[in-house]
């Protein structure tokens, strides 16, 4: 997911997200550990979107903060 599409998602959505991702990266591990990933890939790309839903989290967080002060 590019982060122009996460920046259009709310705080909460973006949490879901990164509770969803984080199930499938478990998931992702346990398919690699008992060699049945085909595409070791997917677990950077999971990683990467979690920290980019993280960073944008922190960014809107950083706004709020500046807005109400």
């Amino acid at each position: 997911m590019k982060a122009s599409e996460l920046r259009e998602k709310s705080i909460e959505d973006l949490q879901t997200a990164i509770v969803d991702w984080k199930k499938e990266l478990f998931n992702y591990k346990i398919q690699l550990a008992t060699h049945k990933l085909e595409n070791t890939a997917l677990i950077s790309k999971t990683k990467r979107n979690i920290a980019q839903a993280k960073t944008i989290i922190r960014e809107k967080s950083a706004q709020a903060e500046v807005a109400n002060a």
